[in-house]
C-alpha cells in the first residue's frame, strides 16, 4: 500500500481497506459493462459492411469503458482518504534569533562564482545560498532577519518565522542598493540591535536558545560611523555570537561594467578581503570565521554553520496530516466527461 501511495504522490491512505474494496468494485463493474452486448440491428449483408470499412471491434466503446474504469479507480482512491504528511515548525521561542547580514557593495558584482559551468556574480551566489540556509532555519523554528549593507546599512527584513516574507526580501536584494562602499561596523551594530527582542516581544515569544549573526562580505571596512571592533564589542556585551564569512577569489576579478558595443562590458578590479578583521570579530564574540574562495565553498560554509548551531527542543516535532483528495476527484470528473464525449460524440450510435 505504501508503494501505491508513493506512486500516486501522496504519503498514506487513512482507509486502505476501502481502497481495495473500491478497486474490486471498479473491476467488477468494468467486466460487467464489457460483457454486455451493445444494442444493434440485425443486418444480413455482413460481408458488404466489412468491405465498406466496418470494424469488428468498437474502439470508441472500448475507450469509453477504459475512461469509466479509470474514473472509478480514482473515485476509490479519493474515498480511501489520501493524505500528505508534513512536519510543522516547533513552537516559537525554542530556536535561535538569527540575523543574516549580506554585503551588497559594488565589489559583490564580481563574476567569479561558477555554478554548473556558468559564471555568476558573488551576490547572485550569496543570495541563493543564504535563501536555502534561511529556509532550513525557519523550518527548524528559528526566527530569521536580514540586514543588507554597502555604504550604509538597513534592515531588509525584521526577525520573522515567515519563510515567504524572508524569501521576498531576499529577492529584492540588488547590487549597490545600499551604496558602493563597505560599512562593516555599521552593519554589524545594526544586526546586533535587530537580534535583541523589542519591548514586550520577549514575553510574547518566550526565551530563545541563543542570538546569532551570520555576516557575509567580500571586502574590507571603508565606510560608516562605527568601527568593526566597537561593533564586535557591542555584540559580545549583548551576548550575540557572530559568524563571519569572507567570499571571493584572490587577485583581480572580472566586474560587470554595463553594456558595451559587443554586449556586456567587463573590466578587472582587485578587491582584497580583510580576513584578519573578520577573524577578530568572530573570535571576540565566540563565533567562527569562514573563508569561501569558490562557489562550492560557500554552500559548505553555511551547511557547517547550520549543523553547528542546533538548539535542543523541549517539544517534539509536530506532525500534521492534510487530506489530499482533490486531484483524484478532478481526474475522475475529467474521465467521466471524456466517456460522455466519446459515447455521445465520436462513437455516437444511431438510436
Amino acid at each position: 500500500m505504501d508503494a501505491i501511495a508513493a506512486l500516486l504522490g501522496i504519503d498514506a491512505f487513512e482507509r486502505p481497506a476501502l481502497l481495495v474494496a473500491a478497486l474490486l468494485a471498479a473491476l467488477a463493474a468494468t467486466v460487467v459493462a464489457a460483457r454486455r452486448e451493445a444494442p444493434a440491428l440485425p443486418w444480413s449483408a455482413w460481408s458488404e459492411i466489412l468491405a465498406a470499412g466496418a470494424r469488428r471491434r468498437d474502439f470508441g466503446r472500448m475507450a469509453a469503458l477504459a475512461a469509466r474504469a479509470l474514473a472509478l479507480v480514482l473515485l476509490g482512491v479519493a474515498l480511501a482518504g489520501p493524505v500528505r504528511d508534513h512536519r510543522a515548525a516547533p513552537p516559537p521561542g525554542e530556536g535561535f534569533d538569527l540575523v543574516l547580514v549580506l554585503d551588497t557593495s559594488e565589489s559583490m558584482q564580481a563574476l567569479d562564482a561558477e555554478v554548473a559551468g556558468t559564471w555568476h556574480t558573488r551576490l547572485d551566489l550569496a543570495r541563493a545560498v543564504v535563501a536555502r540556509f534561511a529556509e532550513r532555519r525557519i523550518a527548524e523554528g528559528d526566527r530569521v532577519g536580514l540586514v543588507v549593507f554597502g555604504e550604509t546599512a538597513f534592515t531588509q527584513c525584521p526577525l520573522s518565522g515567515d519563510g515567504r516574507l524572508l524569501s521576498a526580501a531576499l529577492a529584492r536584494v540588488t547590487p549597490g542598493m545600499a551604496g558602493s562602499a563597505t560599512a562593516l561596523g555599521d552593519a554589524l551594530a545594526l544586526a546586533v540591535k535587530r537580534a535583541q527582542p523589542q519591548s514586550g516581544q520577549a514575553s510574547a515569544t518566550g526565551p530563545v536558545a541563543g542570538r546569532l549573526v551570520v555576516l557575509l562580505t567580500d571586502g574590507r571596512s571603508n565606510a560608516g560611523a562605527i568601527p568593526p571592533d566597537v561593533a564586535a564589542a557591542l555584540a559580545r556585551t549583548r551576548g550575540v555570537r557572530v559568524h563571519t564569512v569572507g567570499i571571493g577569489s584572490v587577485g583581480e576579478v572580472a566586474m560587470e561594467s554595463g553594456e558595451a558595443a559587443g554586449g556586456r562590458g567587463l573590466h578587472f578590479e582587485r578587491h582584497d578581503l580583510d580576513g584578519a578583521t573578520l577573524g577578530t570579530i568572530a573570535a571576540a564574540t565566540g563565533g567562527r570565521f569562514f573563508a569561501a574562495r569558490s562557489s562550492a565553498d560557500l554552500a559548505a560554509v553555511y551547511a557547517t554553520i547550520d549543523a553547528q548551531e542546533r538548539a535542543p527542543r523541549r517539544s517534539p516535532p509536530r506532525q500534521h496530516r492534510t487530506a489530499h483528495p482533490e486531484p483524484f476527484l478532478a481526474g475522475a470528473a475529467l474521465l467521466v466527461a471524456l466517456e460522455v464525449a466519446t459515447l455521445r460524440g465520436v462513437a455516437r450510435r444511431i438510436p
